[in-house]
């Protein structure tokens, strides 16, 4: 191997998997249900409060951070309902995704939108006559 070289090669698009390049979050999951939509709802929340651009370290923390919070909404709803649930499992669960938000960072991110010199530059005197 080359000193040059990469050591893993990028896969092409038509190599990478539905999760992979983006069509599916989730393998063989159809993705129009109220809880498939709360899923995207809250995964795009997180990420927006990361500043969009999550390593794939860090979307594989939102991923499972998201799941938990969808699993918690739900129980919620049985909990609001009536029904009743496992206020351990729940707990455990209330852990488990506090530590992961802990974790991945509870305050937002802000996107650094500070233009280069060489593009203020040009923005800026782009339209003046010398």
């Amino acid at each position: 191997m080359s000193a040059g070289s990469p050591a893993v090669a990028k896969a092409k698009p038509q190599a990478q998997s539905r999760i992979g390049n983006g069509k599916a979050l989730l393998d063989g999951v159809d993705g129009r249900s109220a809880t498939m939509r709360r899923y995207r709802e809250i995964l795009a929340q997180l990420k927006a409060d990361m500043g969009n651009d999550p390593s794939e370290a860090m979307m594989m923390l939102l991923r499972r951070a998201t799941t938990l919070a969808v699993w918690c909404e739900g129980e919620e709803t049985k909990l609001a309902n009536g029904e009743e649930i496992s206020i351990s499992e729940f707990t455990s669960t209330v852990n488990a995704l506090r530590r992961l938000l802990s974790d991945i960072g509870l305050e937002r991110k802000a996107k650094d939108i500070t233009p280069s010199l060489n593009s203020y530059l040009a923005d800026t005197y782009s339209g003046v006559a010398a």
